[in-house]
């Protein structure tokens, strides 16, 4: 890409345009209406890039675009109005107020596993915010692609939102090293995010890192053993397992291993039928390589149920682990797939030292019907986010920033926080020049009782 693109968008960016109110929400407005009036042309998308169900694109794909979209809209004028806060006695009779002003033009890079969502959720949290982005959709869901460049050249003019194909490997370090970009929103594994990182550390750019982890799930003696199997069955295969914040194994009684097993496997037949690879509710792997990796943890403990794989349509079953070494590359790497390792404890302290193996998951989840015990858990498991008796769905509450913590990444989005973080928040303070008593300029001997009155 030629560094003239970017130019213009600066250039575009410094004249004003892409700041008042009335711009930003025509611009989020026909968003709208593109992804509306592109429906099937996303199903069909979605479903040639990972066989989505249209039900399951729409709640996990543009359905929750469109929530965004239109939480933003809501509320867009309350959060670009300028906020007061209290002045000290120090300053008085002056006015204290925090300004919200956009950074300028940002970068957003996307993965391929959610590859319509992620790329366009902060992309409404960086227009909502008034600048101008560069968006990267992920190369290996192409027809989702397709779609969305589609969109994007249809509603946005280039200098304000620049569509980018190409490999990331090659793409992304050369527009970062040409151009300075004002932020970087990087949504994938924990390796690129290094890399980008380091890029962005060159020239000072500040990141926000939305990367993955091991995120665990707890099982205590006292959970509601059917609800949570149907909870935690329905975050980890979904997709096919390839969601960042499904539950990448799950810690269990020793006396409720098999029961739970049991239940898992009768919803998984519930919701995929018997026979799961011809069930139009599921998902494939996104490529090869990834069909690959994943079956390779198919031989790490012992089969409970699952395991049939089918390659050259990049079908894994829904699989169940169990007798699995915590040093196998299935406890160490984010498994990103449907192989589920059950780990059976008898003490929440070794349940915890499982857990730390792998600190800071993008997620955690326990399930237990005592308070007392849900927020003990919750003191002891740094985690990006966080639910009781639940999985992978506080994400679809946009009043709850979505983001990690440590290894699992930097920052947080999703309803205000996406437009908090493309935003930059200026402190003010304007000062009325009626007032301006001697006593506050030197000499200041003799007046340290009147500063430690002011000031402390």
């Amino acid at each position: 890409m030629e560094l003239t693109s970017l130019n213009d968008m600066r250039r575009y960016f410094e004249s004003g345009i892409t700041q008042p109110y009335a711009f930003r929400k025509q611009q989020l407005q026909s968003l709208q209406r593109a992804i509306e009036s592109h429906e099937e042309d996303i199903y069909k998308a979605l479903a040639a890039d990972l066989k989505k169900s249209r039900e399951e694109a729409y709640a996990s794909e543009n359905g929750f675009t469109l929530e965004e979209l239109k939480v933003t809209l809501r509320n867009l004028k309350e959060w670009m109005a300028p906020e007061g806060v209290p002045t000290n006695l120090f300053n008085l009779p002056s006015r204290s107020y925090i300004r919200k002003e956009p950074l300028g033009v940002v970068l957003i890079i996307a993965p391929w596993n959610y590859p319509f969502q992620l790329l366009l959720t902060p992309l409404i949290g960086a227009i909502a915010a008034g600048n101008c982005a560069v968006v990267k959709p992920s190369e290996f869901a192409p027809a989702t692609a397709e779609v969305v460049g589609r969109i994007i050249k249809q509603v946005f003019p280039p200098e304000y939102v620049l569509f980018v194909e190409g490999d990331g490997a090659a793409v992304i370090p050369d527009m970062m090293k040409e151009f300075r970009f004002d932020h970087v929103f990087y949504t994938g594994s924990t390796h690129v995010g290094r890399i980008i990182y380091q890029l962005a550390a060159d020239k000072l750019v500040p990141v926000t890192l939305e990367l993955g982890g091991k995120s665990p799930a707890v099982i205590e003696n006292d959970a509601n053993l059917a609800v949570s199997a149907r909870r935690i069955t329905l975050a980890k295969f979904m997709n096919a397992g390839q969601t960042c914040v499904a539950p990448d194994y799950v810690l269990v009684p020793e006396n409720l291993l098999k029961p739970f097993a049991e239940e898992v496997t009768k919803c998984i037949h519930k919701f995929y039928g018997e026979d799961v690879a011809n069930s139009s509710e599921y998902g494939r792997i996104i490529n090869q390589k990834q069909f690959d990796r994943i079956s390779s943890y198919l031989h790490s403990g012992t089969l409970l149920s699952g395991g049939k794989t089918q390659r050259d349509d990049l079908y894994i079953e829904p699989t169940l682990l169990s007798d699995v070494s915590l040093d196998a590359p299935v406890m160490s790497d984010e498994i990103f797939g449907p192989v589920l390792p059950l780990i059976p404890y008898s003490t929440r302290e070794q349940a915890k030292s499982v857990i730390a193996r792998n600190p800071n998951p993008l997620a955690f989840y326990v399930f237990t019907e005592s308070k007392n015990t849900a927020r003990e858990w919750l003191d002891a498991v740094p985690a990006g986010g966080a639910c009781v008796n639940n999985a992978n769905l506080h994400l679809s509450n946009m009043d709850l920033p979505f983001g990690g913590v440590g290894n699992s990444g930097i920052g947080s989005y999703h309803g205000k926080q996406s437009f908090a973080v493309f935003s930059h928040y200026k402190s003010v303070m304007r000062t009325p020049t009626w007032f301006d008593p001697a006593m506050k300029y030197p000499p200041f001997k003799g007046k340290l009782w009147l500063l430690k009155k002011l000031i402390g």
